[in-house]
């Protein structure tokens, strides 16, 4: 259901308040007006801020500046058979002022049976337990692609300049995810720099949306340089992979092939679970957008759901993308159980039903480090396209390993070192440990003055105590589960 259909709902149901989520107070009150104009009785609009208290009634011009209690009080002072619908804008600001939450109450009680709404316009969701089943909370989405086909007609019939439909779709799905007035801003920026709007113009769109990225601190934007080829072994992975490298381009969506929800990696840590979700955004050459599951949660009733909610508005306007949720088991783990008035339960709900329903073309990827502490519906068919686990690097995929890495370093004598050798004596070493042994033989060789060799190696390797000792027993238990047939192994031999 679109907001329209929503909001002129819950006025004909008599709904007291009704919150709205939304940093577009312009298009909010246009929507506003024209679901009013919908009802079998009109109502006279009254919209208030801070600053100039009441506007757009003659009467009433001005009354309750700078006084929220007051906005209030017109409220009750307004004869009940009057239909009326109160738009207060940044009202959450005052919720937590002990008088103005009292005074909100007394004037929900005394409107219940009479024609009159509030409407709280804000731009977080802030709502105090106390009146959180008193108010209904809706989401007021971005701008459809008619909409927003009609501002760039508009801006083009301005500039006398027309584009044929088939660039103009292409505009319009790039604006896809941003505000009207931020698209109004970069048609703006666009024509300054180029005189006109056209499809040369998309890197300034795509621009705009890595700003408003940097902008939320949820999620970050990161730049990736590995490729598939940095990876050692994981050659089923890779092939699975390799298949879909194009499901997510224009050619695909007219072949009719669906986008690809995603893809869920669950494995012992350091054998490659983040490198590959950057190896994907770069291979499949799409921008990388990086979760942090931290920031979800706060302090606020319905912030962390808002955050969530924000997530999925954000990750859908970068749409071709990669998000990437990395060690989701520390947000989600245990979230039955978890102290916290179900505010996990419902992030959690609120991304799965996004998973199992999105149409956009957005590719999850999420890690894991322990999968028994995860809830059984995350990784449930129909939420990701797959899970594949990886586990610790096999003889040949320890070869491939050291392969990648001595290149890397030294690109001209990596073939000197006797990578067979150092494979066979790093047994249930995962590829970071692998890594790191080289990084320490170097350092020691390094503060020797001469070049680390194959012993330095060796002697940094028996030095090392990897994970899989110190934590031997759940990683048994991981790598047992995973054996048990419950996902598909990333690695082609066991």
């Amino acid at each position: 259901m679109n907001f329209s259909k929503e909001f002129t709902l819950l006025l004909k149901a008599r709904y007291p308040v009704i919150y709205v989520f939304s940093t577009e107070e312009e298009r909010v009150e246009y929507y506003i007006k024209a679901a009013s104009r919908n009802l079998n009785v009109s109502r006279t609009m009254y919209i208030w801020d801070f600053i100039d208290g009441y506007k757009n009634n003659p009467n009433d011009n001005g009354f309750g500046s700078k006084n929220p209690l007051q906005a209030l009080e017109l409220i009750e002072k307004l004869l009940p058979e009057n239909p009326a619908l109160f738009v207060l804008k940044d009202f959450h600001l005052f919720l937590n002022d002990v008088s103005v939450l009292r005074k909100l109450k007394n004037v929900i009680k005394s409107i219940r049976n009479q024609n009159k709404t509030i409407v709280i316009i804000a731009s977080e969701v802030a709502i105090p337990d106390s009146i959180k089943d008193m108010v209904s909370l809706v989401e007021f989405t971005l701008p459809e692609p008619k909409e927003i086909k009609a501002e760039l007609l508009r801006v083009q019939k301005s500039l006398g300049s027309f584009l044929p439909e088939n660039s103009i779709d292409i505009l319009i799905r790039s604006c896809q995810g941003l505000s009207l007035e931020r698209i109004r801003k970069v048609f703006s920026k666009i024509i300054t720099m180029y005189k006109e709007i056209n499809v040369e113009s998309l890197d300034v769109i795509f621009k705009e949306k890595k700003q408003i990225i940097s902008q939320t601190k949820i999620l970050e934007f990161c730049k990736s340089t590995e490729n598939m080829s940095d990876i050692g072994g994981l050659e089923n992975l890779k092939s699975w992979l390799k298949k879909r490298a194009g499901a997510l381009s224009q050619r695909a969506e007219t072949y009719g092939l669906p986008s690809p929800r995603g893809l869920f990696l669950v494995g012992v840590q350091g054998t490659g679970k983040s490198l590959t979700a950057k190896a994907i955004a770069n291979e499949w050459k799409l921008p990388l957008l990086k979760l942090d599951t931290g920031k979800l949660f706060g302090s606020v009733l319905g912030e962390s759901e808002s955050k969530m909610r924000q997530t999925i508005q954000l990750a859908e306007a970068m749409s071709p993308c990669i998000l990437w949720i990395d060690e989701i088991d520390k947000a989600f783990g245990g979230s039955l159980s978890k102290g916290d008035s179900g505010t996990t339960s419902r992030i959690l709900a609120t991304f799965i039903t996004w998973l199992s329903e999105k149409k956009s073309s957005v590719f999850v990827v999420a890690t894991a480090n322990d999968i028994h502490y995860l809830p059984s519906e995350i990784i449930r068919k129909g939420r990701f396209d797959e899970v594949f686990f990886i586990g610790l690097p096999t003889l040949e995929e320890r070869k491939l390993i050291f392969k990648v890495h001595l290149s890397r370093l030294r690109p001209k004598s990596w073939g000197l070192y006797n990578t067979t050798l150092l494979s066979e004596i790093t047994k249930n070493f995962s590829g970071a440990e692998i890594e790191e042994s080289i990084v320490e033989a170097m350092h020691t060789a390094f503060n020797e003055n001469r070049e680390f060799n194959e012993l330095d190696i060796a002697n940094s390797i028996k030095e090392f105590v990897p994970l899989a000792y110190t934590s031997q027993e759940k990683i048994s238990s991981l790598q047992d589960w995973a054996l048990a047939g419950r996902v598909r192994l990333a690695s082609s031999k066991k």
